[in-house]
């Protein structure tokens, strides 16, 4: 099997928390977590010299207890973050219509995803905010001054290649 046989479902996305963390408890014990991330977009119109903006809506599911106890301590509505998953469109059916949809998430399965809160300590109200949870197996949780730069570097490469 070759490298290119292979393949990856990886999503990271930047953005702000449109809502606080919404848990639920399903009756098993085991628990939820339902974020509402907006990621945003800017540049300039060449032919207006109009500043422009897009903001994109992404629903993201953890399933990760860890990562739940993190979220439900340290984040709120507009909270940065810094996630990573997996793209997964479920099927379901409308219960206003009665018709089947589909929607497209990201999820964070146990030993599957991270979140960084990429906030400065001086934007929360908690100062141990500056916290970087990673379930990778080793339950670990490092500090984030590390993970901005390369996030910064990350973003910083990616406006240079708006093709307009």
């Amino acid at each position: 099997m070759g490298i290119f046989d292979r393949s990856l479902n990886k999503a990271i996305l930047i953005g702000n928390l449109g809502r606080d963390p919404e848990i639920r408890t399903f009756q098993n014990g085991g628990r939820v977590c339902n974020l509402t991330l907006a990621t945003s977009e800017s540049w300039k119109d060449k032919e207006s010299n109009e500043l422009k903006q897009k903001t994109e809506w992404h629903r993201v599911v953890v399933f990760n207890d860890k990562l739940i106890e993190f979220l439900e301590k340290y984040t709120h509505k507009g909270s940065k973050l810094h996630v990573e998953g997996q793209l997964e469109t479920r099927k379901y059916m409308d219960e206003a219509s009665g018709v089947e949809k589909y929607t497209t998430e990201v999820i964070l399965r146990p030993f599957r995803g991270e979140i960084t809160i990429l906030d400065s300590s001086s934007d929360n109200d908690q100062s141990n905010q500056d916290k970087n949870l990673k379930e990778d197996g080793n339950n670990e949780i490092e500090n984030k001054s590390e993970n901005i730069k390369s996030v910064e570097q990350l973003a910083s490469d990616l406006d240079d290649e708006i093709p307009f």
